[in-house]
Order: C-alpha cells, then sequence, then structure tokens
C-alpha cells in the first residue's frame, strides 16, 4: 500500500535562491511571450520540468514515497502543439525515459489528473477536441516514460456536467472515449464527484463501467456529499470492482478546510477563555469566525487529521491536502498501522 502527494513539493518549490532556487514542475509562460509558435521557450521550460520531475522522485525515495501525481503543467500549453514540435524534444524524451526508468527500478506509481475542463461528454464538438487533444498529451508523456498503458499509471478525470440529461451525456462521453487511442483507453479512469447534481459511484458504475469498463477512481471526501444511497465502505467496495485484478486501486483522500479552520478557532476560544457564540463580540476573532463561514464546503484542508478506513482493502491512496508532502508526513504518522 502506498500513499502519496499531489504535483507540487513545497519544500523544493520554495527553496531559497541562494541554495540554487526552486525545483519545481509547472514553469509555464504567458500566452503572449510564445504565441504563436515560440516553440523554443515553452521547449526550454518543459526540459526544465522534466528535469526537476526526476529530482522529485529521488527526494521522495529518500523519504518513503512511492505513489506521486505528476501535474499537468509538465509541458506548457500542450494542448497547442504537437510535442515533436519542441526543438528540444529528443532531450526531453531521454530525460522522462530516466524518469520512468528510475519510478520502475524503485516501485513508484506515477499518475496524473488533467483539469476539469477535460469533458469528453459536452455537447460542444471544439470542448470535446480539445478534451481529446489535452488527455492524449498526458498520455504521450507516460508513453515517453516507457510505461505499459495500463491504469497502474491512471490518467484521472471527471465526467463534468450532465446538461439536464445523464444518460444522453453518457452516451456522448462513451462516443468520445471510443475514439481515443488505445494507449489512453487503458489508462483513463474516473472519479465521483462531490455535487448531488453530478456524479456518484453508484451513477459511475452503472452508467459507464457497466458499459466500457472503466475503473472508478473512489474519492472519500466526494462521497461524503454525494452519498446517492450508499455508505462510505460500500461505495469503496464498489469502486474496487472496477479495477482489475492486477493493478491496486487507487483512491483519492482529503478533508474538509471548513471544519480544519473551526478546529483552530475553537482551540484560540478555549487559550483566551471565550465562548465561540461570543465571537461576533471580540473583533479579531469575530473576524476569523465570519472568514471561516465564507470557506466553501468543498474545500480541501492544508492537513488531514483522521485514520483513514480502507475497510480491509489494499489501496493506494492519493492525499489532496494543500500542505502536500506536509501534510503527508502527518498522514503517515496517524495511519502507520495501515502502511505497514
Amino acid at each position: 500500500m502506498r500513499i502519496g502527494y499531489a504535483c507540487v513539493n513545497m519544500g523544493l518549490t520554495n527553496r531559497k535562491k541562494k541554495l540554487g532556487g526552486p525545483i519545481t514542475t509547472s514553469r509555464t509562460a504567458r500566452k503572449a511571450t510564445w504565441y504563436p509558435d515560440n516553440y523554443q521557450l515553452l521547449g526550454e521550460r518543459a526540459l526544465m520540468n522534466a528535469t526537476d520531475l526526476l529530482t522529485y522522485l529521488k527526494w521522495n525515495e529518500e523519504h518513503g514515497i512511492k505513489l506521486f501525481r505528476v501535474g499537468s503543467e509538465l509541458f506548457p500549453w500542450h494542448d497547442h502543439y504537437e510535442l515533436k514540435q519542441l526543438p528540444q524534444y529528443d532531450e526531453i524524451a531521454t530525460k522522462l525515459a530516466e524518469v520512468g526508468e528510475y519510478a520502475r527500478e524503485h516501485g513508484h506509481r506515477l499518475t496524473t489528473h488533467p483539469g476539469p475542463f477535460h469533458v469528453l461528454g459536452s455537447p460542444n464538438p471544439d470542448v470535446v477536441k480539445k478534451s481529446i487533444i489535452g488527455l492524449e498529451r498526458h498520455s504521450e508523456m507516460f508513453d515517453l516514460m516507457g510505461f505499459e498503458p495500463s491504469f497502474e499509471n491512471k490518467i484521472n478525470i471527471h465526467i463534468g456536467g450532465m446538461y439536464g440529461d445523464a444518460q444522453a451525456t453518457a452516451d456522448r462521453w462513451i462516443k468520445s472515449w471510443m475514439s481515443l487511442s488505445d494507449n489512453l483507453k487503458k489508462r483513463l479512469v474516473i472519479e465521483n464527484d462531490d455535487k448531488p447534481s453530478m456524479w456518484s459511484v453508484q451513477m459511475l458504475y452503472d452508467y459507464f463501467y457497466t458499459v466500457i469498463g472503466i475503473p472508478i477512481t473512489f474519492d472519500y471526501f466526494h462521497h461524503s456529499f454525494h452519498p446517492d444511497g450508499l455508505t462510505e465502505e460500500e461505495a469503496l467496495l464498489l469502486a474496487a470492482t472496477t479495477w482489475p485484478d492486477n493493478i491496486t486501486q487507487c483512491t483519492h483522500y482529503s478533508e474538509s478546510r471548513r471544519e480544519e479552520k473551526r478546529r483552530s478557532i475553537m482551540r484560540m476560544c478555549e487559550e483566551n477563555n471565550i465562548d465561540f457564540d461570543e465571537l461576533d463580540d471580540w473583533p479579531t476573532l469575530g473576524k476569523l469566525k465570519k472568514d471561516w463561514l465564507k470557506i466553501r464546503v468543498q474545500a480541501h484542508a492544508d492537513y488531514c487529521k483522521k485514520p483513514i478506513d480502507t475497510y480491509g482493502l489494499d489501496i493506494d491512496i492519493m492525499l489532496e491536502a494543500k500542505a502536500k508532502e506536509h501534510a503527508l508526513f502527518e498522514s503517515m504518522k496517524i495511519n502507520k498501522e495501515i502502511l505497514v
């Protein structure tokens, strides 16, 4: 069982200039600086990102971390060009091959999570076309790392909206899925949503898995907002049945930022002997309470303070906490029994 973090290593990204400056995999460029065809600049950024990705993996290995989500910014503006158009393509390909070799040698699992604008079920053909291009670029990235196409290196997306008709949206999504490359199909997985108007685990199972056999990524936090009649255990186990026997199910875990802030305010109340209901009478603490109430209920916390219940399953867990590797270290301590 592996537990990992997503995209950014805060310690390396914030490294001071006197120590060599930031180490990051998300260098990009303003569109005005490269559009329409300054691929030299984009290639320079992509090569630096690929180089630092290997540094990330070596840092993860030193700290016992075997699961990592690669950010979508590795190739800046990747949906506007073919990767081979980059002048540094051969150097980038060589570096990503090193990344893949290192990951395989040390048992690291790499995944990615393209953004919410990748909507294969959109009624707008232009949106679908751009979505496919973006997803194919993510799959090409894993190809360059030398990974055999499989859900081990999952490309995780959400279905998106239902546009007033779940079945029609699912039909469009599946039609788009049929047009994807074989390599991408063998990596693409879908995730449950955190709004009742969108896709639950049960709906993903009924509308997609039963038709095309696509695995479902179970998100613990999202399920708490949209259980659709299933307990957490039932939803996790249902999602588990969609994964091939030879691939470890990969889940997402996070906690409530609003609840995290509430606990912080309660601690301050206790330290200052103030009743929570009287905070409005205290200007500074009263403002904290007002700010707390503005936090979106689905927002992710900086840290995860609860034990994770795997219900006896051997699963991988991607921690989606804002404090990144710092939150991961805390969660590893809390969940040390299931990580043995």
